[in-house]
């Protein structure tokens, strides 16, 4: 095995944004099972370590790949690209806005406690989520704009964060 090959390499994927979930969980589950470090538990001391470090990459690249923001910031370093660069916050108005909106709108639910209204907005940010997922793929996949799709990474990170405040909304709702 190289332990220099790209994730996508590691789990013979082809290197796109839009990746057949399946065919990674597969590819993660067979390789799992060929370099598990149980399996070389009777084998001498340096190839349980190689064994070790194959299962520590194979564990680091399916996390990295199965979620849509790091495949995107993986991509973009594949690229040259630092998409969660600390310099570069450019967000187009109409997403910021929209923002603010949704905050608003968690805000809202928070203060009157309405799971019906949290239910409502995380199905609207799921709607978004996977359209800039989409947005991601053509942006990666088909029109190599990778400056846009720095900006995608970004816009998706934001969701995540959101959709995490109205995880921690119910949970305050429940107690």
């Amino acid at each position: 095995m190289d332990f220099t090959q790209t994730h996508f390499e590691l789990f013979s994927l082809p290197q796109s944004y839009a990746l057949d979930r399946d065919k990674l969980d597969s590819a993660y589950r067979e390789l799992q099972h060929t370099v598990h470090p149980d399996r070389f538990a009777a084998k001498p001391e340096a190839e349980q370590r190689v064994a070790m470090q194959w299962a520590t990459q194979a564990n680091e690249a399916y996390q990295t790949l199965k979620h849509p923001v790091n495949r995107g910031v993986y991509l973009l370093r594949l690229q040259g690209i630092d998409a969660l660069d600390a310099n570069n916050t450019k967000m187009a108005p109409a997403f910021l806005m929209q923002q603010i909106e949704w905050r608003e709108a968690i805000e809202e639910a928070r203060a009157i406690r309405s799971v019906a209204a949290l239910d409502t907005l995380t199905d609207d940010l799921r709607v978004a989520h996977r359209s800039i997922e989409a947005q991601l793929a053509e942006l990666i996949d088909t029109a190599h704009d990778y400056a846009a799709a720095s900006e995608a990474v970004r816009q998706l990170r934001f969701m995540d964060k959101l959709i995490a405040e109205v995880g921690d909304v119910y949970e305050e709702l429940e107690n």
